[in-house]
């Protein structure tokens, strides 16, 4: 299994204003992503329970994403997260699934399952209802897992539950980026496979 990466600390961004409902933000940086993936000759793929498909929709709608992207899983059920991505119960247990620890175990899940070189996953509290004391509403948890290990996000967004999503959404796509862009990405990718 991956291990968690010295660099994931867990930020706490929130942009001034809270987020915003941007679909063509979501467009380009699927296109972003698209150009350098199929560029660098890697494959994608995402594990999503909050965003409900959201991202792997914003990557679709690019045309050409066939050549990178392999597939999702919408994993919104806990059940689904221990079956379809092997997210361990007890890390549900004892974290809850909104959390770094299935975050990070959502993304290991999705990249072992789906056979891809980077996988996102976001979990979360969209809203309206959900939310608690300790896991408010908008608290989200975005991971990539790559070759190099796990990357690991905290957000609090301020938004409505569409909002919300879209924020979230975004962030997977930048969180994407920065890992497939990093300078020893395509060396990594070479000397791990995608099952670890």
């Amino acid at each position: 299994m991956a291990t968690a990466r010295a660099a994931s600390a867990i930020a706490d961004p929130v942009g001034p204003g809270g987020p915003t409902l941007d679909p063509a933000r979501l467009s380009e940086l699927a296109g972003r992503l698209q150009a350098r993936c199929i560029a660098a000759g890697l494959t994608v793929g995402t594990a999503e329970s909050c965003t409900g498909g959201l991202v792997a929709s914003a990557i679709t709608t690019v045309p050409g994403s066939s050549a990178y992207f392999l597939g999702a899983i919408v994993s919104y059920a806990d059940r689904i997260k221990v079956e379809l991505l092997d997210v361990p119960a007890a890390t549900l247990d004892g974290h809850g699934a909104v959390s770094a620890q299935v975050a990070r175990a959502m993304a290991e899940g999705a990249r072992s399952r789906l056979g891809v070189d980077f996988a996102v996953a976001v979990t979360g509290v969209a809203g309206p209802d959900g939310g608690t004391a300790a896991k408010p509403v908008g608290l989200t948890y975005v991971a990539v897992a790559g070759p190099g290990g796990v990357d690991a996000r905290r957000f609090q967004w301020s938004g409505d539950r569409v909002t919300n999503q879209y924020a979230s959404a975004e962030a997977c796509l930048e969180l994407l980026l920065d890992r497939v862009l990093e300078p020893d990405a395509d060396a990594a990718v070479r000397q791990t496979s995608p099952a670890g």
